[in-house]
């Protein structure tokens, strides 16, 4: 898929508020300082798409790119930021929930995984939740040039072996690495096989 034209459309504060139409998207989420506005930004050809920051859990909101007029990318919050107050991550979470159980122009849920550590608890019920749900969606593992082949080889069998507890298949999952140029096709490809031609280039 070739990237003509992504542009920021607008920030919701919850579903109800989210662009009008039936146009596909495909949304992204993760764990604050996960590195997703730096993919979706690297994903889009766009350098400042997305605001990036070095303090984490700065996206309170649900963020709608359109891409090439034809789908969409959308931030959603961080989830998981220790800093926040009870308050804070509750309403987060309602925005989050309601956004991806509610949202039915979302075609694909895409949940990045910090590829340095080990499986993380809130990851876990996360993506335990999505398949409770019925949510599709795939992995993305990040910043995998911050591991040696062998090293995230070991990690992404620690974090499969334990998805296995739970799950009779593990879910698809992508390599990623802004810094290293890494995955960016492959993931454009997976959102092309959806099918729709309208977002077809």
């Amino acid at each position: 898929m070739i990237i003509k034209t992504a542009e920021f459309i607008k920030s919701s504060t919850s579903e109800k508020q989210c662009p009008t139409g039936t146009l596909p998207e495909f949304a992204f989420i993760g764990r604050s300082n996960v590195g997703k506005s730096s993919l979706i930004n690297f994903l889009s050809g766009k350098k400042n798409l997305a605001k990036t920051s070095s303090t984490p859990g700065k996206t309170r909101l649900i963020n709608h790119f359109i891409i090439n007029d034809a789908w969409y990318i959308v931030d959603l919050p961080g989830y998981g930021y220790s800093r926040a107050s009870k308050k804070e991550k509750e309403k987060i979470d309602k925005i989050i929930h309601g956004y991806i159980s509610k949202r039915k122009q979302m075609y694909c849920l895409f949940v990045l995984i910090d590829c340095r550590h080990n499986p993380q608890r809130i990851d876990l019920q996360f993506i335990y939740w999505l398949g409770k749900n019925q949510v599709p969606f795939v992995i993305v593992f990040t910043k995998t040039d911050k591991l040696n082949r062998q090293e995230l080889k070991n990690n992404v069998k620690i974090y499969t072996g334990e998805l296995k507890k739970e799950w009779e298949e593990v879910p698809e999952y992508f390599f990623t690495s802004v810094k290293n140029r890494a995955g960016r096709e492959e993931i454009l490809e997976y959102i092309d096989k959806w099918g729709d031609k309208s977002m077809r280039v």
